[in-house]
């Protein structure tokens, strides 16, 4: 049996991806994209953050056993990590692959855990990009559950990027806040316990604080800082900062 042509440069691809699946709804995005052999095999990436579930109950009515990565960054809240059981358990997910940091590499680089302190760029590198980098081995691309609405460098989101040597797909990006939440009313889905405590967007307890009404959903992410992406999303190679509104 001859082997398989190897799949062209994501870049090459993402072109023709977006045209074939422009007028495709979120699920049948996801469902086509996790059987077209031009697009390899996927991995969902899961914050199991505020809107989360939308995506992972979607993923969970195509197929159970999709390979679904959570990011242990061993500075979540408490809350999170509870959350991510409750959900994987109530929707039947068969393939949490729950992920940490090195722990050579944390004893090395931020031995007393201050490291987010003085750089949050390193520390994001540290429990996030260099730990998500190793679980894609092996895959050709990842679910992602951004979306336009989010604003910043968001705002221009097309179903199919090409990031390095992967494709990342994004079924929501054309969805807008209120599709999220009646989806997730219409679903019955739970809700990550501090949404109700003022925490619209959820990422590691030291660098995400309650969002005020009328404030950008992302405001308390890095509150002060110029940064609001961990850095597991980039532009042209680049972490992106798109500033503290977006």
């Amino acid at each position: 049996m001859p082997l398989e042509a190897p799949l062209p440069a994501p870049a090459e691809r993402v072109e023709t991806l977006n045209a074939r699946y422009k007028h495709h709804s979120a699920t049948s995005v996801i469902e086509r994209a996790l059987t077209d052999s031009t697009i390899g095999a996927l991995a969902m990436v899961s914050s199991f953050g505020a809107e989360s579930v939308v995506l992972l109950h979607m993923v969970a009515r195509i197929d159970r056993s999709v390979p679904v990565i959570f990011l242990d960054t061993q500075m979540l809240f408490q809350e999170t990590l509870d959350y991510q059981v409750e959900v994987s358990q109530k929707l039947g997910l068969t393939d949490v692959r729950v992920i940490h940091p090195d722990a050579n590499e944390l004893f090395k680089r931020d031995p007393d855990n201050i490291l987010h302190l003085a750089d949050t760029d390193a520390c994001c590198e540290l429990r996030k990009v260099e730990p998500l980098e190793n679980a894609l081995q092996g895959f050709d691309g990842w679910i992602t559950g951004r979306k336009r609405f989010q604003g910043g460098k968001r705002v221009d989101l097309q179903f199919f990027e090409a990031e390095d040597e992967r494709l990342k797909v994004n079924p929501l990006a054309h969805w807008a806040s209120e599709d999220v939440r009646d989806y997730m009313i219409n679903n019955r889905l739970p809700r990550h316990p501090l949404v109700g405590r003022g925490f619209p967007s959820i990422g590691c307890a030291p660098c995400t604080s309650p969002v005020k009404p009328g404030e950008d959903p992302r405001a308390g992410r890095w509150r002060g800082a110029e940064k609001t992406e961990c850095g597991i999303h980039f532009v042209d190679g680049k972490i992106q900062r798109i500033g503290a509104s977006a």
